[in-house]
């Protein structure tokens, strides 16, 4: 059973290679499938290819299968291509003839490209939403922790003073960061490429600006050829989103791991969120942190392996494009799951808070000394040179003072103007 029956079945082998796994893929995007058809057929009412009647009748099975698929009952039968053809079949099966017409005005090539925006656009939400939630939780821990001092490294050697509140709050700020990037992404999944059908338009009168109303999207894309064209750019556009959450969370996680270990000591855990060996009795590890790391490692992959797939296709629609879902479907589903599991393993993260008082930490106050004594009126090169000396003579007795005051250093986050900034960009998803 195709759309593009011409009285012939295709080889066998050949149907299996190139349908792959879109059968199940697909049925993530029959939601938004049936959505996509009641926005197209009520156009199609409004522009006289279909009567009030049989709007009425194709309204009522999609709604059916709607709810089927709420239901989790929706399934797409063996020898049917895709989601778009099973709900067709449905329809017609039930309905007749009438089922037949939904389809007129458009391809599956922007009937995809409808569903997948829609999909995406809620993908993109729901990530957006478990970013922020970990953001609150790093903004909480940073004012909960903004005094107790830690070591700052540069070159992971002792550097300067620096705090569990500035720590937190940095990698708050950097999500801030990365939700630019999601929302620039989710700005270019926010267009309406029905009507452009194969991409070159239709002969049919179509009201794009109506279905682009019903969907909910901002804006249309005008130009069909430039519909056709974000396939793939989309998705890469989101890619390139998750990989900077990725980025920031994997980077978090290789902190997380250095900082539970003996030679640090910074952080730790209850027993149960940690693991051991079935060698070594004493072994307490960071597994979920290491398999963060590895996961938000591979994420960042992505958004290259969506551009080799794409990368100088010919203008029009292309099957290689098919193989977009295998990539992003997952990507979107591990970055939410990567992101609770921090939130919910920052919520147990205990903080050693006497760490700084280790004599092999002393030189941490190197720079605070040098400043104090070029505040008191000694020049500043001077002042290097005297806390310098005495470091290398061995004579050097840190103040262990910290008066930080400017802003986002220790002594003044800035954590609310920092959530004002999120709060902007979360405030453009809505």
């Amino acid at each position: 059973m195709k759309l593009w029956d011409k009285g012939y079945e295709p080889d066998k082998m050949i149907e299996e290679f190139t349908v792959g796994q879109d059968r199940e893929l697909d049925l993530r995007l029959a939601r938004y499938d049936v959505e996509g058809s009641m926005a197209h057929i009520r156009m199609l009412e409004s522009i006289g290819l279909l009567t009030k009647s049989e709007l009425e009748v194709l309204l009522k099975g999609l709604g059916e299968i709607r709810a089927e698929i709420e239901r989790g009952e929706f399934t797409i039968e063996p020898g049917v291509e895709d989601v778009h053809s099973q709900v067709e079949f449905i329809l017609t099966e039930r309905y007749g003839d009438i089922g037949k017409k939904i389809h007129s005005g458009r391809s599956r090539n922007d009937q995809v490209l409808v569903d997948l925006k829609l999909f995406m656009r809620d993908e993109l939400r729901k990530i957006a939403h478990a970013t922020e939630n970990l953001f609150e939780r790093l903004q909480s821990l940073s004012e909960e922790y903004q005094d107790v001092l830690m070591p700052g490294y540069t070159h992971l050697q002792v550097a300067m003073p620096s705090s569990f509140g500035l720590w937190f709050g940095a990698y708050a700020e950097a999500l801030a960061d990365d939700m630019q990037m999601l929302l620039a992404a989710y700005r270019i999944a926010d267009q309406n490429p029905l009507g452009s059908a194969a991409g070159y338009g239709s002969s049919f009168p179509l009201n794009r600006t109506m279905t682009t109303e019903l969907l909910g999207f901002s804006d249309l894309h005008y130009n069909v050829v430039a519909a056709q064209m974000s396939r793939g750019k989309t998705e890469r556009a989101a890619a390139m989103a998750i990989a900077s959450i990725a980025s920031t969370l994997a980077r978090f996680a290789m902190d997380v791991c250095m900082w539970m270990c003996q030679n640090f000591g910074f952080v730790s855990f209850p027993d149960e969120f940690t693991t051991g060996s079935s060698i070594m009795p004493h072994k307490k590890n960071p597994d979920v942190f290491e398999i963060m790391r590895g996961k938000c490692n591979r994420l960042q992959s992505v958004p290259n392996e969506i551009a080799l797939l794409t990368a100088n296709l010919p203008l029009g629609y292309n099957r290689d494009l098919q193989l977009l879902k295998d990539i992003t479907f997952p990507a979107t589903t591990e970055i939410v799951k990567c992101l609770e599991m921090w939130d919910f393993m920052l919520q147990h993260i205990r903080i050693n808070r006497d760490i700084i008082n280790d004599p092999k930490y002393d030189y941490l106050f190197t720079v605070e000394d040098v400043n104090r004594l070029a505040l008191s009126g000694m020049p500043y090169r001077d002042a290097y040179k005297t806390i310098g000396m005495q470091v290398q003579h061995g004579e050097y007795k840190p103040t262990r003072e910290v008066h930080h005051t400017h802003e986002g250093s220790t002594g003044n986050l800035c954590n609310d103007r920092i959530a004002a900034k999120m709060h902007r960009i979360i405030e453009q998803f809505k």
